[in-house]
């Protein structure tokens, strides 16, 4: 079941990379993955019922705080819970670090790249795909960070070096 988990991780990065959005089908996939894991009790990390749940309620809540205020996508929210799921609060909030971190990096080399053009195409692919929605009007915000992407990293780190301490 890690490796399903490693597989879904992968998927996630991959989409949320080129498309700067991470589609509903994906994170009901990893959904039920998780919740079947914990039914037939192969859960890979340890964790029960109650932990994966109170895991996927504050993945999904905390979150859900920056979708209010436009900051977020609704599909980093819904992947944050699926995570929760899968990990648990206390492997969750490590990763919620991390993965900010590398957000953080994200955007300041964007900006950087903005201001002082050396690099155009990196600045290009950093910035991610540009989209005009079907109605014409302009987005308020278009999504420069695949937030999704970098906590699902940040998960696959987890996995492989946050478990053995």
């Amino acid at each position: 079941m890690a490796l399903a988990c490693f597989f879904w991780l992968l998927l996630a990065t991959i989409y949320d990379f080129r498309e700067r959005r991470v589609p509903n089908w994906l994170v009901l996939s990893g959904a039920l993955v998780a919740l079947a894991a914990l039914a037939l009790r192969v859960q890979p990390f340890g964790i029960g019922w109650s932990e994966a749940g109170i895991g996927a309620a504050g993945g999904f809540c905390f979150l859900l705080c920056f979708y209010a205020f436009g900051l977020m996508g609704a599909g980093d929210v819904k992947f944050t819970g699926v995570l929760g799921l899968w990990f648990g609060l206390s492997a969750l909030i490590p990763i919620w670090v991390i993965a900010s971190l590398m957000a953080g990096a994200h955007s300041l080399l964007w900006l950087a790249l903005k201001r002082w053009p050396f690099f155009p195409r990196l600045a290009l692919m950093l910035a991610g795909p540009s989209r005009t929605p079907e109605s014409g009007a302009p987005t308020l915000r278009p999504r420069i960070i695949p937030y999704a992407a970098y906590l699902a990293l940040a998960a696959a780190a987890w996995m492989v070096w946050g478990r053995q301490s």
